[in-house]
């Protein structure tokens, strides 16, 4: 799955899902600009990127705002060359019950999963097709889109049942450009945001942690919860070659939560 001369943009690539795929991407052959709100963790990111021989560059940056998503494509271009991947990967969340979700929380979540995820895609796309030369986008969105029942907060798992729907028809729109369009829906996985959640009802059962994921497990027909890692994989393979007639799928890395 060569990605030799391929330039990607990672979003969200400080920590977890967003940095084990640009390091995947790295190791497959892409040069890799990544983004993150935390100054420090992108650049660390970065460093590694190019230990594994790759160019990258470190942009920290808010995506829930626009300028900064122009900022941060300027930025790609000029120290890469062009864009040809993107992974659409950041985004935020925390345990709230549904009866306890605020305006204030709502639009907190929705300013960076769904309107800047949107954004970043749209003006990305833009930069591809000024390119001429077609390119993959994939989202980051969640089983908790799909509906799983089993989510610990409403106004997340309407963000990316946003990202599911904005995937689907921007894979048709962009078609005749030759940009492909998917999404990934992650089940459970062990991510320093995931965790933080996990802590939060744990607290609240009376229970620790790791006794919490041995019951998530359970439910799960594989019967472990994802590595940032398994995300990872899935993202180097939609951007590789050999994905080149997928598009407009939302593909579920989840051990079998959600079948169909």
């Amino acid at each position: 799955m060569s990605l030799d001369g391929k330039v990607a943009l990672v979003t969200g690539a400080g920590r977890g899902m967003g940095r084990a795929t640009a390091l995947a991407l790295a190791a497959d052959g892409a040069d890799v600009a990544v983004t993150d709100i935390m100054a420090d963790n992108v650049e660390e990111t970065a460093t590694d990127v190019r230990a594994a021989g790759r160019n990258s560059v470190a942009i920290a940056a808010d995506i829930g705002d626009g300028d900064n998503i122009d900022r941060v494509i300027a930025d790609t271009v000029s120290a890469l060359g062009h864009i040809d991947i993107l992974v659409n990967n950041a985004g935020v969340t925390r345990f709230l019950d549904i009866m306890d979700i605020t305006e204030a929380d709502w639009d907190r979540i929705h300013r960076v999963n769904a309107r800047g995820a949107f954004f970043v895609m749209q003006k990305t796309a833009r930069q591809m097709i000024a390119q001429g030369s077609g390119g993959r986008i994939v989202n980051i969105a969640s089983i908790a889109g799909k509906g799983y029942s089993g989510t610990s907060n409403a106004a997340y798992a309407a963000s990316k049942g946003a990202v599911i729907s904005m995937t689907l028809i921007a894979a048709h729109q962009l078609a005749r450009h030759d940009i492909n369009v998917n999404a990934i829906c992650p089940g459970s996985t062990i991510t320093a945001m995931a965790t933080a959640t996990m802590e939060q009802r744990a607290a609240e059962r009376g229970i620790s942690v790791a006794e919490l994921q041995a019951q998530r497990a359970t439910n799960i027909p594989i019967g472990r919860a994802n590595d940032p890692e398994d995300i990872a994989a899935m993202a180097a393979f939609l951007a590789s070659p050999g994905a080149r007639n997928i598009t407009g799928q939302t593909i579920n890395v989840d051990g079998g939560l959600v079948m169909h």
